[in-house]
């Protein structure tokens, strides 16, 4: 790369913070510049490092991250630009690392108010060691339609009205970063636009000077005009001056120094930066405007004047064969970020998931448009308010909201040595976590474990419905050779009844308007029992039916048809699944806190059929 050259199209950074929006302007730049390759080449971030996915026009590309700058030069040996994002207390100590990387030529510093004495000591190093530094206190700078750093320039749309998609030919340089940014379009409007600007950054002590990179631009045949944007405070305006004199600089120079109303303050003004403060005459800006015209460089009578200076220069330039203008090139299109297009309502796109139970768009999450605060505030609406909310889309009165909560403790355990309890035992046992265990005992539920509420349900209203008497339906399921489900316990029976459903028909008869399937359920049990003892209406059944009783007693929230439909949806057995969750994950807890080891069926109580013949 030439001397007189920071920046091309095939220059790389390093990106020294996980600043994602500055990276993707870059890569954004990059794109609509017609660069064959990402101008980011990898991410420190110290906390952790891995990838940054981002978007590469309309391709997605992953960048690295690495936790420091030693790993990533290595690795990235091509890139020659570190940009730091660093805070001013850390500044110091990055930057100083970037110049001591061989592979990195110029630091830009974008930290503001780094201590004057460690400024001056980064810069003796930087000399030393024959690099550059922009900034401190820098927005960064511009290569048009090649490099740009960090936030220069603002977003795309900033980028193509400034024309800095591809090069002009003016160089610019400025102090400011946010002005830097204005005299883009400034430029853009009265000229080709710029080659490169450079923002050197607002604190006492910049580390490269207008002067260095005007000399830059001097020796770059492709940059045919200057302009400098100085400011109040400080004296390198002087050196610009000196090198007009002395035809160091022979490019002409449209220049001006903001700060001239300082004059107006009766005492010394500290202006947005560190170096911009008014008091000494010779650091005014109507002093170095002054001594800029004298020397012979192209100066306004305000700032209001400053663009049709630069008109006038260029304008000259285009009279004399020395810029060529030339047909502006179309204006390459640039795909639109999905989030912004549908924000500006410029797109229409078919959802790929709906939900009509909760919300999280708004100020606050909902059930079914119930604010969640207002639900927590309400002591009275339980856990069964909210499974109304949310499994049935219905407000459910105090009276059901009670009987699914009573479901959910009766059934929250049966001991350790149901299968669900036992498989979440034996999980644990063996060192699983939590939700594994947990998935371990659930995998059982099924017709012969927890699983027939649904079937209960389904089966015992659809005789009833049908007006099958209690007699004809137990001879009709024993003509089809099946159980009825709900119906039989192993160790509970007419002698030693469940007081779990004791307590839930109790509360059934006394709460519900309809009870119905429950009395027909009843009389199925008068039935059954009187062949054997066990075959009771067991605690599956009795939820099943119940349950039924329940959303018919609310036929002005619930129809027939929704009835059906909660039913058909699997809510009952989802009841179980819920409920007895929490027994397992108690079993859990239990093995954990006595740190039981791994557990093995015990020998003799398998029948091992492997000796000899068997009938099998």
């Amino acid at each position: 790369m030439q001397s007189y050259l920071l920046f091309n199209k095939n220059t790389q950074a390093i990106i020294h913070g996980y600043q994602i929006d500055a990276l993707a302007r870059m890569l954004d730049f990059d794109y609509v510049s017609g660069r064959a390759v990402p101008s980011v080449a990898a991410i420190i971030n110290a906390s952790g490092g891995g990838f940054h996915k981002a978007f590469f026009g309309q391709e997605e590309i992953l960048i690295p991250i690495y936790t420091t700058l030693a790993h990533a030069a290595k690795k990235h040996q091509s890139a020659d630009v570190m940009i730091n994002f660093a805070s001013l207390r850390s500044a110091f100590d990055t930057t100083l690392s970037a110049l001591e990387q061989e592979t990195i030529r110029t630091v830009v510093i974008i930290a503001e108010g780094v201590p004057e004495r460690r400024a001056r000591m980064l810069i003796a190093h930087a000399k030393k060691r024959g690099k550059w530094i922009i900034g401190p206190a820098t927005v960064g700078g511009i290569t048009a339609g090649q490099f740009k750093i960090g936030n220069t320039g603002g977003p795309i749309e900033n980028i193509i009205a400034a024309k800095l998609h591809r090069p002009g030919s003016v160089g610019f340089v400025s102090k400011s970063g946010g002005m830097s940014n204005e005299l883009f379009n400034v430029i853009a409007q009265h000229t080709n636009g710029i080659y490169e600007g450079i923002a050197i950054g607002g604190d006492a002590y910049p580390g490269s000077t207008f002067y260095e990179h005007l000399l830059r631009y001097e020796h770059n045949p492709e940059i045919k005009m200057l302009v400098l944007l100085g400011e109040v405070g400080g004296e390198d305006e002087y050196q610009v001056a000196e090198a007009l004199k002395n035809k160091t600089i022979k490019k002409p120079l449209a220049a001006w120094v903001t700060g001239t109303c300082a004059k107006e303050f009766p005492s010394e003004v500290q202006f947005g930066h560190a170096g911009a403060k008014s008091g000494v005459q010779n650091e005014s800006a109507d002093a170095k405007n002054k001594a800029l015209a004298k020397a012979g460089a192209i100066v306004p009578q305000s700032f209001n004047d400053f663009g049709e200076k630069i008109h006038q220069v260029y304008g000259d330039l285009v009279k004399r064969g020395i810029v060529k203008e030339q047909e502006e090139a179309p204006v390459p299109s640039f795909p639109q970020n999905f989030e912004s297009a549908l924000k500006e309502k410029k797109i229409r796109k078919t959802k790929e998931m709906m939900c009509s139970i909760s919300c999280d768009t708004g100020q606050e999450a909902t059930y079914l448009g119930v604010p969640i605060t207002r639900i927590l505030e309400d002591t009275s609406s339980g856990l069964g308010y909210v499974i109304g909310l949310l499994w049935f889309k219905k407000r459910l009165p105090p009276f059901a909201c009670a009987y699914i909560e009573l479901i959910l403790k009766a059934i929250a355990d049966h001991g350790p040595c149901v299968s669900g309890a036992h498989n979440t035992i034996v999980a644990a046992r063996a060192g699983k976590d939590l939700i594994s265990s947990l998935a371990s005992g659930l995998l059982t539920i099924g017709p012969r474990f927890g699983g027939a509420i649904d079937s209960a349900a389904i089966m015992f209203k659809n005789a009833f419905d049908r007006k099958l008497s209690p007699s004809v339906f137990v001879q009709e399921m024993k003509d089809r050779g099946e159980l009825i489900p709900g119906i039989g316990h192993k160790i509970k029976s007419t002698k030693n009844p469940d007081s779990r459903v004791v307590f839930l028909k109790t509360f059934t008869l006394d709460n519900f308007a309809v009870h119905s399937l429950l009395d027909y359920a009843l009389e199925v049990e008068k039935i059954t029992t009187a062949k054997k003892e066990n075959l009771i209406l067991n605690v599956d059944g009795c939820i099943g039916v119940s349950f039924v009783d329940m959303l018919k007693s609310m036929d002005t929230l619930f129809t027939p048809d929704e009835v059906d439909g909660a039913i058909s949806l699997g809510c009952l057995n989802a009841l179980f699944v819920l409920g007895r969750s929490i027994g397992m994950m108690g079993h859990y807890f239990d093995q954990k806190r006595y740190g039981e080891g791994l557990y093995r069926y015990p020998q003799n109580d398998v029948l091992y059929l492997t000796k000899g013949e068997t009938n099998a």
